[in-house]
């Protein structure tokens, strides 16, 4: 497809519904988006269980990638829904960055029409809960600060296609993640230089500037999450991914990035930024992404899915993928930890009876960042069960189960990741 031609089918269906909406570093190989074309987008067990997810979301019927996306690599993903694109475990190859058209997609709500992209800088958000409050837009933002970020974009849902109870939602396995690359303004130094927080505001609450549906209570369906106030130290407001322009389906043209939290709470086309006393109230914050126990209904008592955990897979070799022969196989993964960074992987090629340490390999892009791992072994012809386990500086140790719970979040389970290959 032609860049007019992409150009073209990008301002298609700009007010469409998602369906079931209702309820710079070029030499580490990233593939972006050129500006103008950013700019032109419209409206993101056991290993045997492990592989059989895999298989099934492979060979799901293709779907068409939606208007608002329609940019991405239909090779490199797996297109669940409208608002839920999951990138083929086999993409993330081998370099550090996740190209912008192979990145997963997630929206809880509709993009806002394109029409905002027109002139992003004209994007205004609200900061509030300081002692200087007010409206600030985007142009000036640009003009307060820049720091540039490598982070691990995670949805808390990456991994419950491996749950057997099947949580409703997205059964996603592990391509609900990508490390990317913010530009933005330190919310940290922005709130310093509006006078600091209030005494006793202890949250720091984001709102999505998505367009609400009629009819219904706006704390019912509002896209707006609360995070500890100590996170805001690392935190951006980011005006482009991997060295361009948000892209509209990934939160432009201005979105609140959290490092080392889960993808829910870094919130897409924020409108309003607030230092508050008590977490939003909003349905998806008191009762949405809770970790409620098996048979439980959530509420705001239940741990909230906030910080990401320790979690690690396998890339290569796959099965049915880049066919592997007996003898000398690179064991190749991805590895990550959170608010801390990785500081080993262990590898096992039976199944964990075994473990022996991978070496970490490429550039160290920061704690935030995610590490490859490489691990050379001799395999014999055969069947062979692949597990990684990731350690991060903290010393927590991704652990050999998932945690059961409803909604199916925060799976790092070491077994539920593995994959299962035949050498011959």
């Amino acid at each position: 497809m032609s860049s007019k031609d992409k150009a073209q089918a990008l301002g298609l269906g700009r007010r469409q519904w998602l369906a079931g909406s209702a309820g710079t570093l070029a030499t580490l190989g990233i593939g972006a988006l050129s500006s103008s074309a950013a700019n032109a987008q419209a409206p993101s067990a056991a290993p045997a269980s492990a592989v059989s997810a895999a298989s099934a979301a492979a060979a799901a019927p293709a779907k068409a990638l939606p208007a608002y996306a329609a940019w991405k690599d239909a090779s490199a993903v797996i297109i669940h829904s409208s608002s839920t694109i999951e990138t083929k475990r086999q993409a993330f190859g081998n370099g550090l960055i996740t190209p912008a058209e192979q990145l997963y997609v997630r929206n809880n709500l509709p993009a806002p029409d394109a029409a905002v992209l027109n002139d992003r800088d004209a994007w205004e958000i609200s900061i509030e809960g300081v002692k200087l409050p007010r409206r600030i837009t985007l142009r000036e933002l640009k003009t307060m600060g820049l720091e540039t970020l490598p982070m691990v974009l995670q949805c808390s849902g990456n991994g419950r296609g491996f749950f057997p109870s099947k949580p409703s939602g997205t059964p996603w396995t592990v391509g609900a993640a990508g490390c990317v690359v913010w530009t933005g303004v330190s919310v940290r130094q922005l709130v310093e230089s509006l006078g600091g927080t209030l005494a006793g505001h202890e949250f720091m609450t984001g709102t999505g500037g998505e367009v609400l549906p009629q009819g219904l209570d706006p704390k019912s369906i509002l896209v707006e999450r609360s995070v500890p106030a100590k996170a805001m130290g690392d935190a951006l407001l980011a005006w482009e991914m991997n060295g361009v322009p948000i892209p509209l389906a990934h939160g432009g043209p201005l979105r609140l990035i959290v490092p080392g939290y889960q993808g829910v709470n870094q919130i897409k086309y924020i409108k309003r930024l607030a230092f508050t006393p008590q977490e939003s109230d909003a349905k998806i914050m008191a009762h949405g992404y809770r970790i409620s126990p098996p048979g439980a209904k959530a509420d705001p008592s239940q741990p909230s899915v906030l910080e990401m955990n320790v979690k690690s897979w396998i890339t290569s070799p796959l099965p049915l993928v880049r066919p592997a022969v007996p003898g000398q196989v690179q064991i190749q993964g991805l590895a990550f930890g959170g608010l801390h960074a990785i500081k080993r992987v262990e590898v096992s090629v039976d199944a964990g009876k075994n473990w022996q340490e991978a070496r970490l390999v490429g550039p160290d892009l920061g704690k935030y960042a995610w590490r490859q791992f490489v691990l050379a072994a001799k395999l014999a012809a055969g069947t062979h069960t692949l597990l990684s386990r990731a350690t991060d500086m903290a010393g927590q140790v991704q652990p050999e189960q998932r945690l059961e719970n409803v909604g199916g979040y925060n799976n790092n389970s070491v077994l539920d990741h593995a994959v299962t290959v035949t050498l011959v």
